[in-house]
């Protein structure tokens, strides 16, 4: 999966964060939401202009990041 296919930055959008192309569907968003337990088909049924190849995209977007070592583990902390 080529990735840059689908997910592309723009400091005119979101303030430059990564974004499924043509949406202002931000990753960062699409991964809180499977973090805090949605299923595909909620994330499909809430945002309509998102499919399968994009969360794909994303996996792929995030397997590289983390291949290049550009994510770093920084726990939450709790209030």
């Amino acid at each position: 999966m080529n990735w840059q296919e689908r997910i592309h930055t723009d400091p005119e959008i979101l303030v430059g964060k990564p974004v499924i192309k043509g949406t202002r569907l931000a990753v960062e968003l699409i991964l809180e939401r499977l973090a805090d337990g949605w299923t595909e088909q909620q994330l499909f049924d809430s945002y309509p202009r998102l499919t399968r190849e994009d969360l794909q995209a994303i996996h792929a977007y995030v397997y590289d990041c983390l291949q290049d070592g550009l994510l770093i583990a920084n726990p939450r902390k709790s209030a």
